[in-house]
């Protein structure tokens, strides 16, 4: 809404009155299996940093936001419900099961029996609100029971009983309950991920439950799609993929803002913070900068760049590759910002220096992090590596003409280096995939690496030709 200069509010809710139903791999299991069933806000802290389990890891959520600049309004359902802001919703919803019935079978064709009211009641003798099932309203109690084959992972107690159903004793359903906030937050937009928003699913639920109970048309919908760490969903509770707090402590705000505005929601972002991942991303975010600095206007294409910014306008940089600092942190004995600072060769900005030194710490972090060890750069630096003892005769032969036109070079810059490597292949008509292992082979042993001209760069110009010599003749020592 920034662009387009209209007020908006941003709400975001935390459901902590949905139940726990598992504990994360890297918790104490038999300090919190015992609260499984609980509301999320009646189970105990993981840590001392929050007074329980649901405002411990939303904790977690609102660090995220901070960084990244969003600052939403933000609810716990606990309080929606203990105040008795949801009590009018709750005896509607009750009074008119009947409606809730029939559309659950008319949009979702799932049946439920003439005795279901939509509410679950926390259960007065063992504290589970997952296990109880209401089946009967008299206008100011429900009857509920605390069944014992309720779930499938939790077993209930058999209690049962009247109960006021109002001031936090117990909750809607959750597509009964969206409708609630809906109306009793004044909810205009609300997207909903592409698992909620198929036909018949839960959104068409919910619609059907605004316009037939509260007769009122729902909110604004579009699906999206999820955001997914190589290929799997975020989900710290099941310890698998990533948790926005890792992925943040990762990424600068402007580029995690980046990647997920410059895709549209109905696409699926998957971020695998490999090597090529990682460095395509900042360096489609040089693209662009470099393209507004040389042309400073709000074309659509600069689009994802602008809304990235929390201001207004887009600050511009000296752009550095994130791969080049990445494998100069891999050389030993290389003071990384004076190297830097010599590559760069024109005098840097406070800006600059600022965005620098984020991306040495960005790098730094990649490699201890997540770079698998194909993914490093192990040069070779005492002997030609084994895997460089066998290469073919067109490889020796693209060789040694590099290693004259090394020779000659006058400069032994990365862009340079690297229109001569692919001169070279031009002149002896031999394909990049057969004359570029032969490269990596010689230094990395290995078929794949950084940029060759970088990685020549990253080298001392006699230590680079005499190995290129010295596996040329390494071939003729060991056939």
């Amino acid at each position: 809404m920034k662009q387009a200069a209209k007020p908006a509010k941003f709400l975001y809710g935390c459901d902590d009155y949905d139940a726990l139903d598992t504990v994360p791999k890297y918790l104490d299991q038999s300090k919190f299996a015992p609260y499984l069933g609980f509301p999320l806000c009646n189970v105990p802290s993981p840590g001392d940093s929050a007074s329980d389990y649901a405002k411990y890891f939303m904790g977690e959520f609102l660090e995220v936001f901070d960084y990244l600049g969003i600052k939403p309004e933000v609810y716990y359902l606990r309080d929606l419900y203990r105040t008795g802001k949801l009590n009018n919703y709750i005896d509607k919803f009750l009074q008119n099961a009947h409606l809730v019935r029939e559309v659950y079978k008319q949009v979702s064709k799932a049946e439920r029996a003439e005795n279901w009211y939509p509410f679950q009641v926390i259960c007065e003798n063992c504290g589970k609100i997952a296990t109880t099932a209401v089946t009967d309203y008299n206008g100011s109690e429900v009857f509920y029971r605390c069944q014992p084959d309720g779930t499938d992972w939790v077993q209930g107690c058999g209690h049962s009983g009247w109960v006021s159903p109002f001031d936090g004793n117990g909750k809607l359903p959750w597509k009964v309950e969206w409708v609630a906030k809906w109306d009793l937050l004044g909810v205009t937009i609300e997207l909903a991920g592409k698992d909620h928003s198929q036909k018949g699913g839960s959104r068409d639920v919910a619609n059907g439950i605004c316009r037939k109970v509260l007769q009122k048309q729902p909110p604004f919908h579009s699906p999206y799609e999820f955001i997914l760490v190589n290929g799997t969903k975020m989900s710290s509770s099941k310890g698998v993929g990533s948790s926005a707090k890792e992925i943040a402590a990762l990424l600068p705000a402007e580029q995690l803002r980046f990647l997920m505005l410059r895709t549209q929601p109905k696409t699926a972002i998957n971020f695998a913070p490999n090597y090529e991942t990682i460095t395509r991303l900042f360096r489609d975010y040089d693209t662009l900068n470099s393209k507004y600095q040389d042309r400073p206007e709000l074309s659509q294409d600069i689009m994802p760049l602008f809304y990235s910014q929390l201001e207004s306008e887009i600050k511009t940089y000296q752009p550095f590759e994130l791969s080049t600092i990445i494998s100069l942190l891999q050389i030993p004995g290389l003071e990384i910002v004076q190297e830097l600072d010599k590559r760069i060769g024109k005098p840097l900005s406070e800006l600059d220096w600022q965005v620098l030194n984020q991306r040495i710490s960005v790098a730094e972090k990649w490699l201890a992090d997540y770079a698998d060890e194909e993914e490093k750069l192990v040069i070779y630096w005492d002997a030609v590596p084994q895997q460089a003892r066998s290469l073919t005769a067109s490889q020796l032969t693209y060789l040694s003409k590099l290693a004259e036109k090394l020779s000659a070079a006058t400069t032994w810059d990365a862009e340079d280096l690297q229109t001569t490597i692919f001169t070279t292949t031009k002149e002896l008509e031999i394909k990049p995939n057969v004359a570029f292992p032969a490269i990596y082979l010689s230094f990395l042993g290995k078929e794949r690496g950084p940029k060759a001209g970088g990685l020549l760069s990253y080298l001392e110009k006699e230590f680079a030709i005499a190995r290129i010599k010295e596996v040329i003749s390494n071939q003729i020592e060991y056939p």
